[in-house]
């Protein structure tokens, strides 16, 4: 289903940004009909908006977001998509259940964030009939072979990590894992990486 308001995939923005403040010089301009030529796919509206406003860096203590042109490719959004697709590819080879989800025609994962520490990632489930701003936020579980599906943007799915108000099990706990400080933080990977 298609959302004609085309502000719809921005309306967590503004919690999100009054609960975890954007850096004061704000995020990275990104070239993206470069960067959605490379990936083959347009992008999401809110996850445009976000590195716009934040840049790539850690939210909360809690997740990676990834960004085009990041020197360091760990964080790097395009060179995530290559290196993500050539190990689930290898773990499905080897048995691992491939999610059922994938089986439509033209359907495939890209990362958008990771989950520091826990080792998950977070995709965006494409499928070719469905508009980027109401793509499946997929996560799959860092030491497991466990997937979730959440149909939420990828900001609103951040937002309820960082309030503690997503259903996904792998974070509610969050109080456990990161002090409450913590959890507005942002830090960008400037600041983490040294560049």
């Amino acid at each position: 289903m298609s959302h004609p308001h085309p502000t719809h995939p921005l309306r967590h923005l503004a919690p999100l940004t009054t609960l975890c403040p954007p850096p004061p010089g704000g995020g990275r301009n990104v070239e993206w009909p470069a960067v959605e030529r490379t990936l083959g796919v347009p992008l999401p509206a809110d996850y445009k908006q976000l590195v716009r406003t934040y840049g790539g860096g850690l939210f909360g203590d809690l997740i990676w977001l990834l960004e085009p042109g990041c020197p360091e490719a760990m964080y790097d959004l395009v060179a995530q998509t290559t290196e993500r697709k050539e190990i689930l590819a290898g773990l499905w080879a080897a048995g691992e259940v491939r999610p059922p989800e994938l089986d439509e025609d033209g359907a495939r994962l890209v990362p958008w964030g990771y989950a520091e520490g826990a080792g998950h990632f977070l995709y965006w489930l494409i499928r070719p009939s469905t508009d980027p701003d109401d793509w499946t936020v997929v996560l799959n579980e860092g030491r497991g072979p466990l997937w979730e599906f959440h149909p939420v943007p990828c900001s609103e799915f951040l937002l309820e990590v960082l309030t503690g108000t997503t259903p996904s099990p792998y974070f509610t706990d969050v109080d456990d894992i990161v002090a409450p400080e913590d959890r507005t933080r942002f830090i960008p990977n400037a600041e983490i990486l040294n560049r």
